[in-house]
């Protein structure tokens, strides 16, 4: 194996998950379908979807045990106060990792989104 190229959440209303992605964390679009919102960040440097559901999701939790890892070319301390002030809400302290310095946020699902500011 060399690289996993592509990650899909399912999502159980796309316009408010688009709509998150977008206004909140400044993703791009990429592509639209009926099913389905591409995104495109750090001028595509990595992608991503959400889509409507593959299976019945109600009374399931979505987001347990999923992380999504970006790294970003911008100071996460600076990133996060934008986040925050977006209304996003962060699950905790900017952290050491052995990556670089991190900070998660969950997004309406409750899928865990990591932003790394890479050593």
């Amino acid at each position: 194996m060399i690289q996993l190229t592509f990650a899909s959440l399912q999502v159980k209303d796309l316009e408010a998950s688009k709509a998150f992605y977008t206004n909140k964390l400044g993703f791009g679009i990429d592509s639209i379908s009926p099913h389905a919102c591409v995104f495109k960040y750090n001028q595509g440097q990595a992608s991503f979807a959400i889509r409507t559901p593959l299976e019945p999701l109600e009374e399931k939790e979505l987001g347990i045990g999923v992380a999504l890892w970006f790294t970003v070319d911008e100071n996460v301390d600076q990133l996060k106060d934008t986040f925050i002030a977006n209304g996003v809400a962060t699950t905790g302290p900017i952290i050491e990792t052995p990556f670089g310095r991190a900070f998660h946020v969950k997004d309406i699902e409750g899928y865990k989104l990591t932003f790394l500011e890479s050593k």
